[in-house]
């Protein structure tokens, strides 16, 4: 599954190849109240066809009418402001006075989308320069954590995996969790060394590696972009597999399993070398309590947590499982 921004630029080079005209609409910045990010983009042909979105419908039936009657015009990128008044805001459906501002980009072969899908697809962060009076492009190596930014008339934008999620255990529940995370920008590794496991994995554009899971988390040099959970029930691998993760600055580190068998497992993991500070950073029982049952809704359930976690919501907003109400016979699906 490709995520959002990924579609755009896939599809736009598809047009292009296809000798169409097209534009990259990108959200540059935003006032009060608006429906999306800084960051999102769109895509449109000159049949008025659009891939993205920028505003959630309004703002995208307006460029679409406009280049319907008039055709794709522009030869240099231009910046556009919707919302300004209190007129325009309801106009295009931004609430409480919204503002947002838009750079539109019509591309063509110098706009390097080809070659910036290329290093996509080889899983590295790019920045993309666009210099909005030439329209030149240039591409580089992103820094983890670079925002877009507008300064002296040149757009840069960051495009690929962002964060990174390794995933111990090649189950049908792994298959749920690396799915999603793709379509959230994660770069997904999945790695489980069983024998039985290595015909059954089949992911699009996620590698499934044989090799033990601490040594894969100790060769990944995990940083604060980085998580790990652990999905195998299987001591043998989870356990040093955490140690390391937990040593290290991943953003997350969870582990599924009951709440007794994530006692024990806390138990085990003081007598290796982790200290109490660090085993407080293990999320187990995994997930946010949504009364999850399936594999695909134990898999939200997870990627909730990870995502509350990765934009710093409180615990105190968030319903642990091992908070939860439950009758005392019952053992939550997503706990085992």
């Amino acid at each position: 599954m490709d995520s959002i921004d990924l579609e755009v630029l896939k599809t736009s080079a598809a047009w292009l190849a296809a000798g169409h005209r097209c534009e990259l609409v990108t959200v540059i910045k935003t006032w009060g109240s608006s429906p999306r990010p800084v960051g999102a983009t769109l895509a449109i042909c000159d049949d008025g066809t659009v891939v993205g979105s920028v505003s959630g419908g309004c703002i995208e039936d307006d460029l679409i009418d406009t280049v319907r009657v008039h055709g794709i015009v522009r030869t240099q990128p231009d910046i556009v402001s919707y919302g300004i008044s209190a007129d325009e805001a309801h106009r295009f459906g931004l609430p409480c006075g919204g503002t947002i501002e838009l750079a539109i980009e019509p591309l063509h072969a110098g706009s390097r989308v080809a070659e910036l899908l290329a290093r996509l697809e080889a899983h590295e962060l790019v920045e993309r320069r666009l210099d909005l009076e030439t329209g030149a492009v240039t591409l580089q190596r992103a820094t983890p954590g670079a925002v877009l930014a507008l300064e002296d008339g040149i757009l840069t934008t960051q495009h690929g995996p962002r964060w990174r999620l390794l995933i111990i255990g090649a189950s049908q529940l792994s298959r749920f969790v690396a799915q999603i995370a793709t379509a959230m920008d994660y770069h997904v590794i999945v790695c489980d060394p069983r024998e039985e496991y290595r015909g059954g994995w089949n992911v699009p554009g996620v590698p499934l590696l044989h090799a033990m899971p601490d040594d894969l988390v100790l060769e990944l040099k995990l940083d604060s972009r980085s998580a790990v959970v652990a999905l195998t029930h299987d001591p043998k691998l989870d356990d040093l597999a955490l140690m390391e993760a937990l040593k290290s600055p991943a953003f997350y580190v969870g582990a599924i399993g009951s709440r007794a068998n994530n006692a024990k497992r806390r138990e085990r993991l003081l007598q290796f070398d982790v200290s109490a500070e660090q085993l407080a950073r293990l999320h187990g029982p995994i997930g946010l309590y949504i009364g999850s049952k399936t594999p695909a809704e134990i898999a939200i359930s997870i990627l909730a947590e990870l995502t509350a976690v990765k934009n710093g919501v409180p615990d105190a907003l968030q319903i642990q499982h091992a908070a939860a109400l439950s009758p005392p016979s019952t053992d939550i699906c997503a706990l085992r």
